[in-house]
């Protein structure tokens, strides 16, 4: 904690106004804003860490889409998992409750009202912890809804509080996939369950209980999962307005999920019990048209008649440019058909991301990453292949949207200097500021635009006729006179980018708020310029990308006279961890200070012991057993000669993208040729470090580490040793 406490007093020191870790990790966690039917108000969930208590409280909230007051609801967030208004009610809600008195295990579904939550009714039980709740009122006055749970390969949902415990902990596999991100796979998979709640018998639960509706579908290699995982939820599936249509995605049924991206969108009709059917599957019009790979996000629209979703062409390639299509949906009862499938702005050069429908069912709002800001656009059912779609938002990234009975927009944003914005956007662009972080977080009082910007510059990639793009983040506490140390990020993906939005994890803010002046580049590979510079890198992984990233750090060194290069630090996580590594051998590496490294790739002739392996099949053009792949050709390793820079390593044991292997391998490289370097590892973060306190520590460490090389202050001695 003393080291907690210096960092404090040095921050107090350089100005009152900088950012610490524990402030960042304190700060209140504002959700998406979700509005009601009538657009009059939208609930928030807001959760909040506190290191004093070493416990998590949430909050649910209400946000005044009139006058941008944001006040406490009087339900409890920490019973209530999640809330869905009632189609066509003024406020009505229905929510799960997390907690079940009768099975132990479940969840309990409730109906109420925002505007008094002592009116909240019990109107189901269930016998397993399901979520991702949507609903539909149907012609009869019922609420048909779908949720999502674990299930049994007979399809009965999985209640892992009363499963019997086995009396073995073996794992025994004969797949290719046997774990995935930082779970190993067991024989249960995600369903969508649909039920029904009888308006006339005051929403009781009908006798037929819920249905899997992922069973029947025939598979010869995957079984049928949604939502899928890792990071699927209740967007892998949608409900028609007059529930009487579902809609889900799953992977695709004949292909491993080891060596293939594929995965296809499926309707079927609720009340009847024939199977869901795929319609941009194999031998489909949309597949024999080029698009075979990942879909995702099925949306109905207002009035039911069509369907809307994202699909990219690639079945192997996770960073294909993703494609918007439309097709009318028809329900006789028991059979559905699809006609007049359709795509919408095929050519435009970026990737939609999600999916909202005007109130008329005749357009569509998207969102998609364009110049590193997640910016919504507008695209109407008559765009031909070669509209492009205008942006609508203004210079932070968005987060959601939602569009309101009068057609207006309800914008979630983010961005370098604030956590959580939300606004109005008018049909004629007109923008209502309601709330702004900045103006209600202490921490964030200094934080505004004035501490970003950005540069553009030539790099490497040949015939590439635009320039790169590079973010720049200054202190808060920034003064003109003084020069600060480089403190260069790399992004991960490597298909991903460097973006001005608000991040718990890599927060550009809070590493300029050590004394830094953060540049984070956008060198080939990366997403949101077009898909020629995406697709560039693969095969090329240290070349390309390691010049753009030489190139970027020249103009600095030669244009940005508040940067001191000659203090300073690198650091990359995932395939910026790969290349913080290329970087130690290369002689880019000699002008840094010191690097950090975050589960980054060490040995790329060690990658396949990843679970993704379409991923390693693309970027490295092939398996290890292929002569033409380029496992051999950009290995850190070939240049551990060069390595001499002091680098930190962090590598978490949960990390099954890239095994924790990768990190030990790297720090016992360094330790042996004496170059200074520390290991920090946590047993229960995955790719990633989630919670509040391992965060803190992981923040701390890595700021003591680059503080002490690059401006001379003490090093503690409090990790483990002989």
């Amino acid at each position: 904690m003393a080291r907690y406490l210096g960092i404090a007093a040095a921050l107090a020191a350089a100005g009152a106004s900088a950012l610490s870790p524990e402030q960042l990790l304190s700060l209140p966690r504002r959700g998406v804003a979700s509005p009601s039917p009538n657009g009059k108000i939208s609930l928030v969930t807001t959760t909040q860490y506190s290191f004093e208590e070493q416990e998590n409280s949430a909050v649910i909230q209400v946000l005044d889409l009139k006058t941008g007051n944001l006040t406490d609801s009087a339900f409890n967030a920490s019973e209530i998992n999640e809330i869905a208004w009632l189609p066509g009610s003024e406020t009505g809600i229905i929510y799960i409750n997390g907690t079940n008195e009768e099975i132990l295990g479940g969840v309990t579904i409730w109906i109420g009202d925002a505007a008094n939550a002592s009116a909240s009714k019990l109107v189901a039980s269930l016998d397993a912890p399901y979520s991702g709740l949507k609903v539909a009122n149907t012609s009869l006055g019922n609420l048909n809804f779908l949720v999502n749970s674990l299930a049994y390969a007979n399809g009965t949902a999985f209640n892992p509080q009363s499963a019997p415990t086995p009396r073995s902990t073996a794992r025994f596999y004969d797949n290719i996939y046997p774990r995935h991100w930082d779970t190993w796979l067991t024989k249960q998979r995600y369903a969508v369950f649909g039920g029904t709640l009888l308006g006339n018998a005051s929403y009781a639960l009908a006798d037929s209980g819920l249905r899997n509706l992922l069973q029947g579908i025939n598979y010869t290699t995957t079984r049928p999962e949604s939502p899928v995982q890792p990071f699927g939820g209740s967007g892998d599936y949608d409900i028609s307005s007059d529930g009487a249509t579902y809609a889900f995605l799953s992977k695709a049924p004949h292909l491993n999920k080891a060596n293939f991206t594929a995965s296809y969108i499926y309707v079927g009709s609720f009340n009847s019990s024939s199977p869901a059917v795929a319609f941009n599957s194999p031998e489909t019009e949309a597949s024999d048209a080029g698009h075979k790979g990942a879909s995702g996000v099925p949306t109905f629209s207002p009035d039911g008649s069509k369907l809307a979703y994202i699909q990219q062409d690639g079945d192997y390639y996770e960073s294909d440019r993703w494609k918007l299509y439309v097709l009318d949906i028809s329900n006789d009862g028991t059979n559905i058909s699809t006609s007049n499938w359709k795509g919408l702005a095929s050519d435009w050069n970026r990737s939609p991301d999600s999916i909202q429908w005007a109130p008329d069912s005749q357009s569509i709002y998207v969102t998609a990453e364009d110049y590193a800001i997640v910016r919504a656009f507008h695209v109407p059912l008559s765009a031909e292949a070669d509209f492009v779609p205008q942006n609508l938002t203004s210079v932070t990234s968005v987060s959601g949207i939602s569009v309101l009975p009068d057609s207006s927009l309800l914008v979630s944003a983010t961005s370098i200097w604030t956590s959580r914005d939300y606004y109005l956007l008018s049909t004629g662009g007109e923008k209502k500021n309601l709330f702004s972080s900045v103006d209600v977080d202490e921490a964030l009082s200094s934080l505004g635009p004035h501490t970003y910007s950005e540069f553009f510059y030539d790099g490497s990639l040949p015939d590439f006729d635009q320039q790169l793009h590079a973010l720049v983040v200054k202190p808060s506490n920034f003064s003109e006179n003084e020069t600060y140390p480089l403190a260069y990020i790399i992004h991960g993906g490597p298909q991903g980018s460097n973006g001005n939005i608000w991040s718990y994890r890599w927060n550009f803010q809070l590493w300029a708020d050590q004394g830094y002046v953060v540049v984070a580049p956008n060198p080939t590979g990366s997403t949101g310029f077009g898909q020629e510079l995406t697709d560039a890198i693969q095969g090329e992984w240290g070349s390309y990308p390691y010049e753009d990233i030489v190139l970027a750090w020249e103009y600095i060194k030669e244009n940005l006279s508040f940067v001191d290069t000659d203090n300073g630090i690198l650091a990359g996580a995932s395939y910026g961890g790969y290349m913080s590594n290329w970087v130690q051998g290369h002689d880019l590496g000699r002008e840094f200070k010191a690097i950090v490294t975050h589960d980054g790739v060490t040995n790329t002739e060690s990658a396949y012991s990843s679970e993704e392996l379409w991923f390693m099949r693309h970027d490295y053009k092939g398996s290890p057993l292929e002569p033409n792949s380029t496992y051999k050709k950009w290995n850190p390793l070939n240049h551990i000669s060069n390595f001499s820079t002091p680098q930190f390593v962090i590598h978490n044991t949960l990390d099954y993208r890239l095994p924790e292997s990768e990190g030990l391998l790297l720090f016992n490289i360094l330790q042996t040729k004496g170059v200074p370097s520390r290991f920090l590892n946590f047993p229960d973060e995955n790719h990633w470090v989630l919670d509040p306190e391992n965060s803190l520590v992981w923040n701390t460490e890595i700021f003591n580490w680059i503080n002490h090389y690059s401006k001379g202050t003490d090093l503690d001695t409090e990790p483990i040793g002989e």
